[in-house]
């Protein structure tokens, strides 16, 4: 008799790096049974919206499912009400509160973080910084829950994996518990070098959120002669525009052709902030073009310093301009960068993560 699986996933609402890893696990496991919080079938793609979905009842109010994240401290008590029984393997693919899902006993959880819930610990004053006075002890008391519940809802666990070096630290830190490392799968067949490659302008592809670090990137590039293309929408758009200096020009999200071309061309992906993993890293150098980031979070996972790229200790102005002072001596092999970022195909993700699965305790 086949093995019944579940896959939760913490909402579906678009198609970012999380639901990308998601639809290679329904590769792996094209029988399972998908279960979230909030679904959106016009926006995902055809591969998920194909699987039976099990949403929750969070998703029957149109006004809730439009300003969801303001509906956090509910998120907990609707994620545990999934009814799990009779699955024998569940999956979560977890970011929030997905990982908190309640297995039957007898069945084996897997537990794929993209991050720890970056609301409730590392991201906790980025994204919490602009509240008033009241909002603050409001938000401050019920972070304070959900960290007491995170951190419990680890023991529903049997293995973690995380996807890359530093969130796997980021696990044993704040759950106590050891983790596998599978990096995100990326789609190394789409993203390839450019066949006349321009190299006339530097590139950022990020959201414009504040712990992205964008406006470091662009007070850098200011009264340099070099061009900076960056592509992204975000919170932070507008106060970035005007910030912007006549040699940048900043793009709304673009179609993954446009994406492509885009990173072939570059004289490098410049990126200030800290990652998790940091899918556009890997983009770029599976499209031939290094990668200039700060030397913190996923990206060591990805960039080797002085090959693949150049990474540079401080998050600052000064600290970016040295790195990109380096560029011109990096002896640019588009075919070897792109070698190394092969190590990231979505083969080699569901032959690792299977692996993982499939193996017993941590």
């Amino acid at each position: 008799m086949a093995e019944k699986i579940a896959i939760v996933h913490d909402w579906l609402n678009g198609m970012r790096g999380g639901e990308k890893v998601l639809e290679e696990l329904l590769a792996l496991y094209p029988e399972a049974d998908l279960f979230t919080l909030f679904y959106e079938p016009g926006r995902v793609s055809p591969l998920i919206r194909s699987k039976r979905v099990t949403a929750s009842r969070l998703n029957r109010y149109p006004w809730v499912r439009r300003h969801y994240r303001h509906f956090l401290p509910l998120f907990p008590r609707h994620v545990e009400s999934f009814d799990l029984r009779g699955y024998s393997l569940v999956i979560s693919s977890s970011h929030c509160v997905a990982k908190g899902a309640v297995p039957a006993p007898e069945a084996r959880h897997v537990s794929y973080v993209h991050s720890p819930m970056r609301y409730a610990w590392d991201q906790y004053y980025a994204y919490f910084a602009g509240a008033g006075f009241l909002s603050r002890r409001v938000i401050a008391r019920e972070m304070s829950k959900l960290r007491v519940w995170d951190a419990a809802s680890a023991a529903r666990v049997d293995r973690f994996v995380a996807n890359s070096s530093y969130v796997r630290q980021r696990i044993q830190r704040y759950y106590r518990r050891d983790a596998a490392v599978v990096h995100p799968p990326v789609d190394t067949e789409f993203f390839r070098p450019a066949a006349r490659p321009g190299r006339d302008y530097f590139l950022l592809v990020s959201a414009l959120a504040p712990y992205k670090n964008v406006g470091t990137v662009l007070e850098a590039f200011r009264g340099l002669k070099e061009r900076l293309v960056v592509v992204g929408r975000g919170q932070q758009e507008r106060a970035l525009r005007s910030q912007a200096g006549p040699n940048v020009q900043m793009l709304p999200e673009v179609g993954a052709e446009r994406l492509r071309e885009l990173y072939g061309n570059a004289r490098a992906l410049v990126f200030a902030g800290v990652e998790d993993f940091g899918i556009a890293f890997a983009e770029s150098l599976a499209c031939g073009t290094p990668v200039v980031a700060l030397d913190q979070g996923g990206v060591r996972d990805i960039v080797k310093d002085g090959r693949t790229g150049i990474l540079f200790p401080a998050a600052t102005v000064a600290g970016l301009r040295a790195a990109l002072a380096r560029v011109p001596g990096l002896v640019l092999d588009a075919e070897a960068i792109r070698r190394d970022a092969l190590r990231f195909s979505a083969a080699r993700f569901r032959e690792k993560f299977a692996r993982v699965a499939a193996s017993g305790g941590e």
